[in-house]
């Protein structure tokens, strides 16, 4: 899963990471750890990754990072505020300075008119500082492929926040 491309966006950033001396945790859910796996592909990686937290039911969200069941009922676990609070808990869960959280709806089933199939948010954080938000709907490319851009988004969206 993880090719050329992934590897090339991970190796980018984590020269990136490596010259700002920041250290990054990531918080997936749809993504079932290919953030990680991406960053941990790269020789040298451990200079910069924290560490990862895969959370990819409500009760993990909750329990590991402290997203509050409340956002869940309200909003549900595919949300901007779901992602803004994955990616605060693992802040708060771990000394690394910037976070990226994703959670989204990779398919094929799973999908409603209000979130579809393909759609993913993600929330690049940094400690103490601004976070950014993204919404992805990829449409219905296929499990592997929603889960392969969201790799890509999730890096790119760290690389922005730097």
């Amino acid at each position: 899963m993880i090719d050329d491309e992934l590897s090339a966006v991970a190796a980018k950033l984590i020269d990136l990471l490596r010259a700002k001396e920041l250290k990054l945790v990531t918080a997936e859910s749809c993504t079932g750890g290919l953030v990680a796996a991406a960053l941990t592909e790269i020789p040298g990686s451990s200079e910069v990754f924290e560490r990862g937290f895969i959370t990819y039911s409500n009760a993990a969200k909750e329990a590991d990072l402290g997203v509050p069941a409340e956002i869940i009922r309200r909003h549900g676990a595919v949300s901007a505020q779901a992602a803004r609070a994955m990616a605060v808990g693992a802040l708060n869960a771990s000394p690394a300075d910037l976070a990226i959280a994703v959670t989204g709806i990779a398919g094929p089933d799973g999908g409603s008119a209000e979130k579809p199939v393909g759609l993913v948010h993600f929330v690049a954080a940094r400690r103490g500082g601004k976070t950014l938000h993204r919404e992805v709907r990829f449409g219905a490319i296929g499990r592997a492929e929603v889960r392969r851009r969201s790799v890509i988004a999730a890096l790119a969206l760290v690389a922005e926040l730097v």
